[in-house]
């Protein structure tokens, strides 16, 4: 099937992407049912001979029907995106996996300031990293995003993970994710942050597990 989507490297990736296209399908349905009953209208009630206009004061049940009716399907339609989007947000905004790789990521105008914790796996001692746009993740690992901005609200979206969370001022918001693919990605801010914002660009590097392990001892040597 055709996808406008980019590509998903997510294990939760295909669960957002069903609700979209859930939504997808449910309003085009909408949109063609509703045009199809406009056109209709306009060529059967056409001005014609021996057609009249008649006032309609809408009081009426059957009159009310085309009020109540479509009202009753939007709302059960609404109730099933709901429903369906249920699982997908609890495995995205639910409870933390368990996990032992961890960032700190500060949005700033106009950078990403990622920190590692070293090995102690502690932020703000001796052994921390701060790498400026660049995240570096292992693949098939759950990952935990300590996110937090500096001055403005900016939005750390990474398209290909499905990921997408407001940075606000004054507050740390954890997240995760589990990169399936490995490569390297494009971290965006998708909140209008200042006259610079669309240079606020980072990466997002998924490394299989030699390559990760091998950029651990690069990073902190024998640390």
């Amino acid at each position: 099937m055709f996808n406008w989507f980019p590509p998903e490297v997510s294990t939760f990736g295909q669960d957002i992407d069903s609700v979209f296209w859930l939504i997808f399908w449910l309003g085009l349905a909408g949109f063609l049912i509703a045009e199809g009953i406009i056109l209709f209208a306009l060529i059967y009630y056409r001005r014609g001979k021996g057609k009249k206009a008649a006032y309609i004061d809408g009081n009426s049940w059957k009159q009310a029907s085309w009020i109540l009716i479509p009202g009753a399907i939007v709302l059960c339609l609404d109730l099933a995106v709901d429903f369906a989007g249920g699982h997908a947000y609890h495995e995205v905004k639910g409870e933390l996996p368990a996990s032992d790789v961890k960032v700190r990521v500060e949005g700033e105008q106009f950078a990403w300031n990622i920190t590692y914790p070293g090995p102690d796996g502690l932020f703000d001692t001796a052994d921390d990293k701060l790498m400026l746009n660049q995240l570096h993740v292992p693949i098939h690992h759950p990952v935990h995003v300590y996110l937090r901005s500096k001055d403005v609200i900016h939005s750390f979206f990474v398209p290909t993970l499905r990921v997408k969370q407001d940075a606000l001022p004054g507050r740390e918001i954890a997240l995760w994710f589990e990169a399936d693919v490995a490569g390297q990605y494009e971290i965006a801010c998708a909140e209008l942050c200042g006259p610079n914002h669309y240079t606020m660009r980072g990466f997002l590097n998924v490394h299989t597990a030699d390559e990760y392990a091998a950029w651990v001892g690069e990073t902190w040597g024998d640390n």
